[in-house]
């Protein structure tokens, strides 16, 4: 060793990040009105048995999923939807609010056929920019992105290596996710088709950088 020269000091070992966690998204079991087609946004409607069934699908699916925690929307589809998985993994369903589904206003309970021929102009400013022109007494989309969004990303820093279900809404849903990713929220509806009733999308957040992993993804094959 050369006498004259400085002994390096250690280094210390790069710190080890936080496990990622991980979101599983599921909307709803169907209503009435989804069968319909009808705008169902904070009205608070029932699920058919059909929504009764893809409830307990989820459930099925959530018992092997090893999840640490279920968080509902405060409206009663979601909340329905979320106990079988509540029993199946003896968790306990707890309410979010921010993550409602927005207020479709006067397109709550109507057809886009409907709605067309009540407010022909302002559907139309919809369909082009739903982002930018929400629907007669709607909330504003943007708005309700950044609340979700908000409600999502709190939920992954709660713990590292979380697994957590979320049961909410197809609306909010992607718009969230829109703005988790830089998708602009006007693209919502072209770049994300409508979610299927229980299906799972799946995010992992890592650091509070959210990546989807999965997108639309049936718990039971198609039927």
């Amino acid at each position: 060793m050369n006498p004259d020269s400085t002994p390096l000091a250690p280094t210390s070992p790069a710190p080890t990040p936080p496990a990622p966690a991980t979101l599983f998204l599921a909307r709803h079991g169907e209503t009435v009105w989804h069968a319909e087609n009808r705008y169902t946004g904070v009205s608070d409607i029932e699920l058919t048995p059909r929504g009764v069934e893809q409830a307990e699908e989820l459930g099925v699916w959530a018992g092997g999923a090893r999840l640490d925690a279920i968080v509902t929307s405060p409206l009663s589809r979601a909340r329905r939807t979320a106990e079988p998985a509540v029993r199946t993994t003896g968790l306990t369903a707890v309410v979010e609010p921010e993550l409602v589904e927005l207020d479709f206003g006067v397109a709550e309970g109507r057809t886009i056929a409907e709605l067309h021929a009540s407010h022909p102009r302002e559907t139309a400013a919809f369909l082009s920019d739903p982002a930018a022109h929400p629907l007669p007494g709607g909330e504003d989309p943007k708005a309700a992105a950044g609340r979700g969004a908000a409600a999502l990303l709190r939920l992954a820093e709660a713990g590292p290596g979380r697994r957590v279900l979320v049961v909410a809404h197809n609306t909010l849903f992607r718009l969230v996710l829109c703005r988790l990713l830089g998708i602009p929220e006007s693209e919502y509806r072209r770049v994300l088709p409508g979610l299927r009733n229980c299906a799972i999308t799946e995010v992992r957040v890592t650091a509070g950088q959210p990546a989807l992993l999965s997108y639309n993804v049936p718990t039971t094959p198609a039927r």
